[in-house]
């Protein structure tokens, strides 16, 4: 396998395994089915206290926001939605943290290191497209 069908590799692996996992938990927000977990465990008192809206509509409108990063993640805006990507997971487990979920927070911080690399891995992918 070459070096460019490794790189190929690695950014499919990334851009599919978090746009399809972005889009799953978008939709149990937005749905409120609670299949994945109960996520206003998660949601810091801090930031309870600054909603202008009722919990369940913070979680729909979450959920919409990560559904639309997913859309761009699986089409032609993979490394935007990489970029939104990190910026969120970075604002989540500053949350996480504040809520005591330390342990979550630093996986978060972890799927954003993930991020960064898939927007570098899309670098380079759309590189060998324009060459």
């Amino acid at each position: 396998m070459t070096s460019t069908n490794h790189v190929n590799l690695s950014f499919n692996l990334l851009r599919y395994s978090y746009g399809v996992v972005i889009l799953l938990v978008g939709l149990d927000k937005v749905f409120g089915t609670e299949l994945i977990v109960h996520w206003t465990q998660y949601i810091s008192p801090f930031v309870l206290g600054l909603l202008p809206v009722s919990v369940p509509v913070f979680l729909i409108a979450i959920g919409i926001i990560e559904i639309v990063v997913a859309v761009m993640m699986l089409t032609k805006w993979p490394r935007l939605a990489g970029y939104v990507s990190i910026a969120w997971l970075v604002l989540i487990a500053i949350n996480l943290l504040m809520a005591g979920y330390v342990d979550v927070a630093v996986r978060d911080l972890l799927l954003a290191v993930g991020a960064f690399v898939l927007v570098e891995l899309a670098s380079e992918v759309q590189g060998q497209k324009n060459a």
